[in-house]
């Protein structure tokens, strides 16, 4: 280590005494997250974890996980969720509640600023794991019946569809999973599909098809959500023959894909053309110290458990950074 490298090292060694300086802020409490933060607590790195509403992302939304390892009966979102918020916990992750508004590059250091509604965060390094939230329609009714029929969470919403009709809307593993737990409250639901065939996983694709509360409707799309104070129907078009008609039901639940949650972010990193950011297989983002994983990262498959090995991944590739920094050497 050359003489000028050491000073900038020690340098980096005071600021982070005289100030309350993270070693890492990691944004996003899901799976990637949580794994993120058990990967740096137990490296005893001094990070905190920044969370907007609730620990556990998307996948505590979900009724019950089959593909995760090591629970050959499946395992129920909320509780997979929990018990890594309470392994994370248990090597000392700290957690503060708050929306993530920019982050900041200091240009005469290697810090970085995470600011939030009530504070600012440095750190040297940021794990950006804030995941995806359901995309809209944006078709007439869906916003303003929103939370009066429509819906974007089965799990969290079926019991107020109690022998209801319920009519869903998508073709992929999230639209079939939330399909069969809907219909343990439904009277019946009817799927409307863009295509003449599904997405989801095959073994998914035989359950829903052969419930016998499930009913199809192909090559269809939702044009309009009807009703005044409450859900009382939709407007259908065929794509193929272009005709309109109209049907009744209580109940509209979209199940359209998901948008990153990446608007904070203001050009601070690479995105590709649908908002997610692009990494590198080490989680490494466009800009040095700047790590990216789960559902928030550009790639073809978005499931828990690549999220968490993603998350592993990215905080191993920061706690060498930090430590390159420092100047520690073993």
């Amino acid at each position: 280590m050359d003489l000028d490298s050491g000073k900038e090292n020690l340098k980096v060694q005071k600021d982070s005494r005289e100030e309350d300086i993270y070693d890492s802020v990691i944004i996003g409490g899901g799976p990637a997250g949580l794994t993120a933060g058990i990967y740096l607590s137990r490296a005893r790195m001094n990070i905190v974890l920044i969370e907007k509403t609730f620990p556990g992302g998307q996948a505590v939304l979900t009724g019950k996980i089959e593909n995760y390892p090591g629970f050959p009966e499946g395992v129920g979102g909320p509780e997979l969720m929990k018990r890594i918020e309470e392994q994370a916990l248990k090597f000392g992750l700290k957690i503060e509640y708050g929306e993530v508004k920019g982050l900041i590059g200091e240009e005469s250091s290697q810090l970085k600023i995470v600011e939030t509604d009530e504070r600012k965060y440095k750190t040297f390094t940021i794990i950006i794991a804030s995941g995806a939230e359901a995309k809209k329609l944006g078709i007439p009714g869906e916003e303003e019946l929103r939370g009066r029929g429509v819906s974007y969470c089965g799990t969290c919403d079926a019991p107020f569809f109690q022998d209801k009709d319920i009519l869903i809307v998508g073709g992929g593993d999230t639209a079939m999973e939330e399909a069969l737990y809907l219909a343990k409250f439904a009277r019946e639901i009817t799927i409307v599909h863009r295509r003449s065939r599904l997405r989801a996983t095959k073994i998914l694709q035989e359950r829903v098809i052969n419930h016998e509360k499930i009913k199809f409707i192909w090559d269809s799309i939702i044009t309009s959500i009807l009703g005044q104070d409450k859900v009382e129907g939709v407007t259908l078009q065929n794509l193929q023959t272009g005709e309109e008609k109209k049907i009744s039901c209580q109940g509209v639940f979209l199940f359209v894909g998901y948008l990153p949650n990446t608007k904070f972010l203001e050009g601070m990193v690479q995105l590709d053309e649908n908002g997610y950011i692009i990494t590198d297989d080490q989680m490494k983002t466009s800009q040095v110290g700047i790590y990216a994983c789960g559902d928030v990262r550009s790639k073809n498959l978005r499931q828990i458990v690549t999220a968490c090995g993603e998350g592993a991944v990215a905080a191993f590739n920061a706690e060498r950074y930090i430590e390159e920094l420092k100047g520690i050497s073993y």
